[in-house]
């Protein structure tokens, strides 16, 4: 049975204080066998670490390098995510592929380091809406996913989280129904049965387009839908809280 995991995905938003206020906000009432994660910005994992300490809440970054260390001016290294606490990565988010211009073979070396350094990955997939209406969504998907498969090799295959994330329904207001996204999701377990059946099995899969307090019970309802990664839902602490309940 695999524990369903919530991730808050903050972007770029927050400060001290509005951080703060948040923090005490999801702590207060949290009820749920699901596993809860927020990632904040980079230079606030500090702060959002000693907030969270002792409780059930982790915390993870956004985006990672690929280098352990170096000059590689303004990059964060798994080294120092981990030092701070961080059990999680997020990596290959849409925005990063779009905005910043990574590629399927940057994705694969960042999964890659993380895994090496115990950090688990939460690889991001997913299609465009010109993708989805060429009938590309699973190609696409496919893809993403196999140029990490081929260069991470087997080894590093043991413990990392895939996220769904169909781009034509990030911050649009459109949302995959539950039925799309779950014939995503079991396309993507089939395809890691490809490589290992038991990795298939407890390998988790998060939805990530738009999932909300309204919808986040429906999505979670299908039997390939793990969880969560959550954008702005995540900023407003009672839809986080409510989308947690939903998972569990």
């Amino acid at each position: 049975m695999r524990l369903p995991l919530v991730a808050g995905n903050w972007k770029m938003n927050g400060s001290s204080e509005s951080i703060r206020a948040l923090l005490d906000g999801l702590i207060s009432g949290l009820d749920t066998k699901a596993e809860v994660l927020v990632c904040p910005p980079t230079i606030y994992v500090d702060q959002v670490g000693k907030a969270l300490s002792g409780t059930p809440i982790k915390w993870g970054v956004q985006t990672i390098s690929n280098k352990v260390s170096g000059a590689f001016t303004g990059e964060t290294s798994p080294l120092m995510a981990k030092d701070l606490g961080c059990e999680y990565a997020i990596i290959g988010h849409s925005e990063r592929r779009s905005l910043f211009g990574e590629t399927d073979v940057n994705v694969a070396e960042k999964f890659c380091t993380l895994v090496d350094h115990d950090v688990t990955p939460i690889l991001c997939v997913g299609e465009t809406l010109k993708e989805r209406e060429a009938d590309a969504t699973i190609s696409v998907v496919t893809r993403q996913l196999d140029i990490v498969f081929e260069q991470a090799g087997p080894d590093r295959l043991d413990n990392f989280v895939i996220a769904y994330e169909p781009v034509w329904a990030i911050g649009t207001g459109l949302t995959a129904t539950p039925e799309q996204a779950q014939a995503v999701h079991a396309c993507i377990r089939k395809r890691l049965s490809f490589i290992d059946e038991n990795m298939a099995e407890k390998t988790r899969i998060l939805y990530g387009g738009s999932m909300n307090a309204a919808n986040a019970a429906k999505l979670m309802a299908q039997s390939d839908v793990d969880g969560g990664l959550i954008g702005g839902a995540s900023l407003v602490a009672n839809d986080f809280k409510a989308i947690c309940h939903a998972a569990g």
